[in-house]
């Protein structure tokens, strides 16, 4: 039994054939779930090494624990304890790399529309190959002449690249709040827990929102100081009760009869969020109390080293899966029709459902091709008559989450002596960015509520 699966498994790695795992138990995995997932791995494997290459920690434990690490860096020409292989250098060459990797395919697979053609079977297989693609696209990057030159102009091309993805995220969240409402809204109708369901999650939203607001006000603000902390927080608090009462106001209520309050809920809390890592991301205030200065408008944690790991951790670890949520689902075709703000894009015949977010793009499932791969798991070719998502656009949108890690890991443009340990530490770039995330993504859903008012025929197109 294992003979057939290890072919599988090889002609997986080496040739056309869809990715699947080694074992007869797992269930039957679609083609195009298949591919996005082994590209989501390749996106994640590079983003922890450039983790780790911004990690002195790291570095310093390989260099306790590795035998002979000092000469393999020596034969490897990576300069005395390999520090041409660590630091933001390492992490712009590595994201390079990757970049050029995600934008190669991009132009590789415009217009394919099925899994027939050769350039799909590419996209689809040949696992291994890509990998070392990868892997040489990475390696050759720390070959480039005049670095200083590269790494200058590089930082510029990832922070627009950067802000792009930024954009996209946000498009995603108002994207999904009017999903989750217009889901929800369908099982009314036919069953009152629904209702009952809306009531208590808007309830809940809207508790968390002003329960940020007063922890933010209590935590980050000094009556002798922090003048923008005051100004910011109530600016961003105003907007998100302004644009509550916009969604519920009749003359959007007449044009959108399921715009409601849960929507401004999601984009409140998400605000709320936002300005708080804006707060804890800005340069730290000091104020003159009993002739010494002392630290004002910070969310103290009890102190101990360990514990601020455990959080840089944590925040990593939020940060790496929102970029692989964002590459993954705004390139299904629903988001990407909602990123154009058609905001009845939504099927006629929606289905009410707790999980709604991993419900299939286009309604009911038709019967696919399905390939049985022996002892091996089995494959549903479900794009033989139709790409489910687009090939250019999914790998366009890899490449921008490749440049946005890339200045997230490095501190945007405060990079020099930064750390991944640092990530959490104060710096005006990375304030500025998350504070103008709030104003953009409040921007957004406004436009989503006033756009069939100034644009009818776009909006019934």
């Amino acid at each position: 039994m294992c003979v057939p699966c290890c072919f599988s498994q090889l002609a997986c790695c080496f040739g056309s054939a869809a990715c699947s795992c080694c074992c007869k138990c797992c269930p039957k995995i679609k083609q195009s779930t298949g591919t996005r997932f082994m590209y989501a791995l390749y996106f994640l494997l590079v983003t922890i090494i450039c983790v780790i290459m911004m990690s002195p920690t790291v570095a310093e434990g390989m260099k306790n624990h590795i035998p002979f690490y000092s000469e393999l860096c020596e034969k490897l020409n990576a300069g005395e304890n390999c520090q041409t292989l660590v630091g933001y250098s390492a992490v712009y060459k590595m994201c390079f790399g990757m970049a050029c990797f995600f934008l190669f395919f991009a132009i590789f697979t415009i217009r394919v529309n099925t899994s027939t053609g050769c350039r799909a079977a590419i996209h689809n297989g040949f696992w291994l190959i890509k990998f070392i693609v990868l892997v040489l696209c990475c390696t050759g990057a720390f070959f480039i002449p005049e670095q200083e030159t590269f790494l200058e102009a590089w930082r510029y091309v990832g922070a627009i690249g950067g802000f792009i993805f930024l954009l996209i995220q946000l498009m995603l969240l108002v994207e999904f709040a009017h999903r989750w409402n217009t889901n929800w809204n369908s099982g009314v109708k036919y069953n009152r827990i629904w209702y009952a369901a809306l009531a208590f999650v808007t309830l809940m939203l809207f508790t968390a929102a002003v329960g940020a607001v007063a922890f933010l006000g209590f935590f980050y603000t000094h009556p002798e100081a922090c003048l923008l902390n005051k100004v910011f927080l109530g600016i961003n608090g105003s907007l998100c009760f302004i644009v509550s009462l916009l969604a519920i106001s009749p003359c959007i209520q007449r044009l959108q009869p399921t715009s409601g309050l849960l929507q401004p809920g999601i984009i409140s809390v998400y605000v709320m969020y936002l300005t708080f890592s804006a707060f804890s991301s800005k340069p730290k205030d000091y104020l003159e109390i009993d002739g010494k200065n002392q630290t004002v408008c910070v969310f103290g944690f009890s102190g101990s080293e360990s514990e601020r790991k455990i959080v840089t951790g944590l925040g990593t670890t939020i940060l790496f899966a929102c970029v692989l949520y964002s590459c993954l689902t705004s390139t299904t075709k629903r988001s990407s029709a909602a990123l154009r703000v058609y905001r009845n894009s939504e099927p006629e015949s929606e289905r009410a459902r707790c999980c709604f977010c991993f419900g299939d793009d286009t309604g009911e499932q038709n019967e696919f091709d399905e390939e049985n791969t022996g002892s091996g798991q089995n494959v549903v070719y479900d794009e033989r008559e139709g790409t489910t998502y687009t090939y250019a656009y999914f790998h366009f949108v890899f490449f921008l989450g490749s440049l946005y890690v890339m200045m997230t890991v490095t501190n945007w443009f405060h990079y020099d002596g930064h750390e991944v340990e640092k990530l959490l530490d104060g710096s005006w770039s990375v304030f500025w960015i998350k504070m103008a995330s709030c104003w953009v993504c409040l921007i957004l859903y406004m436009w989503t509520l006033i756009a069939p008012m100034l644009c009818p025929r776009r909006f019934e197109a």
